[in-house]
């Protein structure tokens, strides 16, 4: 522990501190020595089973998780059929999900034609898509305008020339 507080105060500090971290370890070195050695050896060898190396990659992988064990290598280099096969088909479902629904026409409601305010020329408050103003109640289209067709009509007309649309 003071070891480690001593090279930690010369990895910010250097100097006396950094000398004094650097002696430390090797004074832990000198005394753990041979015992911290087979220590070390033993438990390296006592892991060793549960990790492969993979013969092409050369990266130790767990044996449980991460090693193909059919194709003797790891599952970077030899991924599993069946994982790739089902995450597959999982994103061509999305995909296919998502080209069904730009084929749908979701506007089929919407007057797309007649022009739109976002806010009421009137009172500023939101319009939502409606047709008249939902807080001051004034229409949100020209009057010039048939709100069935679009058509442009004069001004004072009671039934749209083109569609034949009462107009308001």
């Amino acid at each position: 522990m003071a070891t480690s507080a001593l090279r930690a105060a010369g990895d910010i500090f250097g100097g006396v501190f950094g000398r004094a971290g650097a002696g430390a370890y090797e004074i832990q070195r000198a005394i753990a020595g041979p015992g911290h050695d087979k220590a070390f050896r033993e438990t390296i060898e006592e892991a060793k089973p549960n990790f492969r190396q993979c013969p092409k990659c050369a990266k130790w992988v767990c044996a449980a998780l991460c090693w193909n064990q059919k194709r003797g290598l790891c599952y970077d280099c030899a991924p599993s059929v069946e994982t790739e096969l089902a995450a597959a088909q999982a994103q061509a479902t999305i995909e296919q999900i998502q080209e069904k629904v730009r084929q749908q026409d979701l506007t089929k409601d919407i007057d797309l034609t007649s022009e739109a305010a976002a806010l009421c020329p009137h009172c500023g408050a939101r319009t939502q898509g409606a047709k008249f103003c939902p807080e001051c109640g004034k229409p949100l289209r020209p009057k010039n305008e048939c709100p069935r067709c679009g058509t442009k009509v004069e001004a004072g007309g009671k039934f749209c020339p083109e569609c034949g649309g009462k107009l308001a």
